[in-house]
């Protein structure tokens, strides 16, 4: 199936129920597909083609959401770009995928004479909330066009998306993103989460990434789509309370944020089925109290762009069960492989690895990406040895469950041992003052690498170097422990909430030819 076919599926059962919701007001099934007709002929009346790119540039916001949908029914790629990504990211992602049509949100408006100087591939430009100064308002454009768009052929193989990978060690690349993909996503989603009503899911997270992702599988079920413009901690509780939210997905960042907030337990939660935290590992200390408050709903899933969303899912169920018996180490993990994906670890010479032995994640099956866009070589490394390379080391327990121990690029050697920061952080997490914390190696002339924390610290709470450095020791013995600690305001965050531990590092390393 392609990705409009789960909207249309919605558009059969479910004509009458809100399919989007602002906050204010709601547009049904029914609407939504009139929308999504009369831009993809748009589309097609531009004389685009289809398998060429177009990008929606916007906050969450319901006309975006339609704008998409709209372009994977003309037989086009969409290429999300994060709303929160500096310009000159953005920039580059545009250029990078060969956009050829822009769909953006008014508030973006003053960077269009920078886009059209730097971007001389994108023909169109059309404004999603109102009109442009030299632009026309999507609503006034699309019912300008043919009410009814031709149903074209389905290929498995056809991209339908151009994802962004993270860049976290280099330039974002194009990530290839098939029909096949979307329906080996949507079948995992609903085999570990089944719909046995129409679910109403909250839109915090950007919809370029996860979030949007999410309500893919959603769509079929008639499921509604509450888009939120901004992460508000307090705003997110209400809106769970007064929608009846069922589904959520959030990075780990914010459910800190939530938890740290003196009205959280101010709220009635009852209707969540899912709160899906991903993207980030989560302190297991903050996910006990998570589940205290929210409910037995904290769901866990792993996968990065390039293998979409659900490798692993850690369910409910097996939250609880890690809590109440002797095996709450279970709650640094991510879960079981997913039914319709493969996971194994694998040695540095292609060899799979048995159980309890530490290596890097690697995974294949339906989920995997096509490639990567215009980047043969980037795709031959990820996928040597016939399986996907994620860069994550992890380990897979007797049972199955997954740990991912940290990333390949952020393994500290401090005196000819491999340190691995996530283990640590796992311990400075739990101290009842930090909201959230990282650990990089700095140099160090006697052991190469020094282990060195990076903190912050919860709204009026305290902590000095010397307690968490005695936590440390006493939770993980010398070899470990941090060398020193340190107190910032915020720590530096990608746009979708992961910590940027190459910022922090970067001013300890200025100016050194070797970043190790």
């Amino acid at each position: 199936m392609r990705l409009i076919d789960y909207f249309d599926r919605g558009v059969d059962r479910f004509p009458e129920r809100d399919c989007l919701h602002d906050g204010t007001r709601g547009w049904t099934y029914r609407e939504i597909s009139g929308w999504t007709h009369r831009i993809a002929n748009g589309l097609l009346a531009l004389g685009l083609q289809r398998g060429q790119v177009a990008s929606v540039y916007s906050p969450n916001h319901a006309n975006a959401y339609a704008a998409l949908l709209g372009i994977v029914r003309a037989g086009l790629s969409w290429a999300p770009v994060n709303a929160r990504n500096g310009l000159d990211e953005n920039i580059y992602i545009l250029n990078n995928v060969d956009c050829v049509c822009l769909f953006y949100h008014s508030s973006f408006e003053h960077y269009l004479p920078r886009l059209r100087a730097e971007c001389p591939k994108i023909e169109h430009y059309i404004c999603v909330d109102k009109e442009g100064a030299d632009t026309p308002f999507l609503m006034d454009w699309l019912m300008q066009q043919k009410e009814r768009a031709p149903d074209l052929p389905d290929d498995p193989d056809e991209v339908c998306f151009v994802a962004s990978s993270g860049g976290t060690t280099g330039r974002p690349k194009g990530v290839l993103i098939s029909n096949r993909v979307i329906e080996t996503m949507n079948a995992n989603f609903l085999a570990c989460m089944p719909l046995d009503k129409p679910p109403v899911h909250l839109m915090v997270a950007p919809m370029t990434h996860a979030a949007g992702v999410c309500s893919f599988p959603m769509l079929p079920y008639g499921g509604t789509n509450i888009f939120m413009p901004a992460a508000d901690p307090l705003a997110i509780m209400e809106n769970i309370q007064r929608f009846k939210v069922t589904h959520i997905y959030m990075p780990p960042t914010l459910i800190y944020m939530m938890l740290a907030h003196p009205r959280v337990r101010d709220f009635d939660y009852s209707s969540l089925r899912n709160l899906v935290y991903a993207s980030a590992p989560m302190s297991a200390d903050k996910l006990v109290e998570a589940v205290e408050v929210f409910g037995p709903v904290l769901t866990q899933t792993y996968g990065q762009a390039e293998a979409c969303m659900i490798c692993t899912f850690f369910s409910p169920a097996e939250h609880v069960e890690a809590m109440a018996s002797n095996k709450r180490h279970r709650l640094t993990s991510c879960g079981r492989t997913t039914p319709f994906m493969r996971l194994e670890i694998m040695d540095d010479d292609g060899n799979l690895l048995p159980r309890g032995e530490r290596g890097e994640v690697v995974v294949r099956g339906g989920l995997v990406m096509k490639g990567y866009y215009k980047n043969p070589e980037a795709t031959a490394e990820a996928s040597k040895f016939g399986w996907h390379h994620t860069g994550d080391i992890g380990i897979i327990d007797e049972d199955g469950f997954v740990y991912i121990v940290d990333r390949k690029k952020d393994m500290i050697i401090s005196g000819g041992f491999n340190i691995y920061p996530s283990e640590i952080e796992q311990v400075i997490w739990s101290h009842p003052a930090v909201q959230d914390c990282a650990v990089i190696g700095v140099p160090d002339e006697k052991w190469g690498e020094a282990v060195k924390a990076v903190i912050e610290l919860k709204p009026g709470k305290s902590a000095s170097e010397d307690d968490i450095l005695a936590l440390c020791r006493e939770k993980l013995g010398g070899m470990k422990t941090p060398k020193t600690a340190e107190f910032i305001d915020a720590l530096p965050r990608s746009p979708v909430g992961k910590v940027l531990k190459k910022d922090l590092r970067a001013r300890y390393w200025e100016g050194r030819a070797r970043a190790i």
